[in-house]
């Protein structure tokens, strides 16, 4: 869970008590000002940060640092604010984070090598990183570079609806899923249509894959072209993931039709043990080809269907990750899905009655 600061210091008079009234209904982690009345003023679920003052014991006493020196000079209990503008004070930023319990960093050039550097540098220290964003869209870069990003975000909000943003985009998770063992009833070649591939911006773990069905209550677990083909190169960013009409599961528990994604749209990665993790599409290719239905039904006795390319090639996952054809399915063979008992209007849950068949 990455750490949330808000610094009221440059915010518009005007919005300044919407602004701490948001922050402190969000249950941000930390508020920052220069002015110790107005910390004194908010409620004890929120840490108070004071910007080069005369901190209570109640505050984290927050100090510019410019060298070694005055680095060295900090009690142990406070925080270092390093202004990184050139090599010297990139070190300085890497001791700082090594060394304080909460170090902010923030940085004159957009490019975010310095950023990464300062990662690195602290990786195995115990302290708290917070790096300062310019805006929401900057603090999405910040808390993905390197992967692991800061472990928190200092931001400036010009209005109490930016605090809401960036509390909903850190907190923001994919949790794992309880997949299913299906058990196939049928196959059956249905001739030609189009079909969909998935090309993303990762690459995909042998036992990943997307989850893919004909109706939202039920998805089969579509495999990767990470393993080995005999005619091809593996293709480790691809999902071969079915028919244009097939949805497919992604965050916060919500469907896509596969016709409808796009570059730059975000779905999610599955692993056969049900862990999951958020990927960007790079591009969608439709084609036709000919297509084979799978019918299959889970332990439960829910009915799910997947429609994909009838070919060798395609596969789909079983249980322990194992690899399957899609050609060589037969009646009986187990399969990994998963089942939801929620009916859908334009892809979000919803409590109506619907049927899919």
């Amino acid at each position: 869970m990455k750490l949330a600061w808000i610094d009221l210091r440059t915010v518009p008079s005007d919005q300044r008590a919407a602004v701490v009234d948001a922050a402190v209904h969000a249950r941000v982690d930390a508020i920052v000002d220069s002015d110790m009345a107005v910390l004194e003023t908010l409620p004890n679920t929120v840490k108070r940060v004071l910007v080069d003052g005369d901190a209570s014991g109640s505050a984290i006493d927050l100090r510019p640092v410019a060298d070694a020196a005055e680095l060295a000079a900090l009690p142990p209990e406070a925080a270092a604010l390093v202004d990184v503008v050139d090599d010297r004070t990139l070190r300085l930023a890497c001791d700082a984070a090594i060394a304080m319990p909460h170090t902010v960093v923030q940085f004159a050039d957009p490019t975010k090598i310095p950023l990464e550097i300062v990662i690195a540098a602290a990786d195995r220290s115990a302290g708290n990183l917070v790096c300062r964003a310019e805006d929401i869209e900057e603090a999405r870069v910040i808390v993905d570079v390197l992967e692991k990003g800061s472990e928190g975000v200092l931001l400036a909000p010009r209005s109490a609806g930016d605090v809401f943003e960036l509390v909903r985009m850190l907190r923001a998770t994919t949790p794992d899923l309880t997949l299913a063992k299906l058990s196939v009833d049928r196959i059956t070649h249905l001739g030609l249509g189009d079909r969909v591939c998935i090309d993303t911006c990762s690459h995909f773990d042998e036992d990943e894959g997307m989850l893919v069905g004909s109706y939202a209550h039920g998805f089969v677990l579509c495999c990767s072209e990470t393993h080995p083909l005999p005619y091809m190169p593996t293709r480790p960013f691809r999902i071969n993931a079915g028919a244009l009409h097939s949805y497919v599961l992604g965050q916060d528990n919500r469907t896509n039709y596969l016709s409808e994604l796009k570059s730059g749209d975000a779905v999610l990665a599955v692993g056969a043990d049900g862990r999951t993790r958020r990927i960007v599409v790079g591009r969608i290719k439709l084609e036709s080809r000919p297509l084979l239905g799978i019918d299959a039904t889970s332990e439960d006795g829910v009915k799910v269907n997947l429609i994909v390319q009838d070919d060798w090639h395609v596969r789909v996952l079983g249980p322990g990750g194992a690899v399957l054809n899609v050609t060589e399915l037969k009646p009986g063979d187990a399969l990994l899905g998963y089942v939801a008992t929620d009916k859908r209007h334009v892809g979000w849950p919803v409590g109506e009655f619907c049927v899919e068949k």
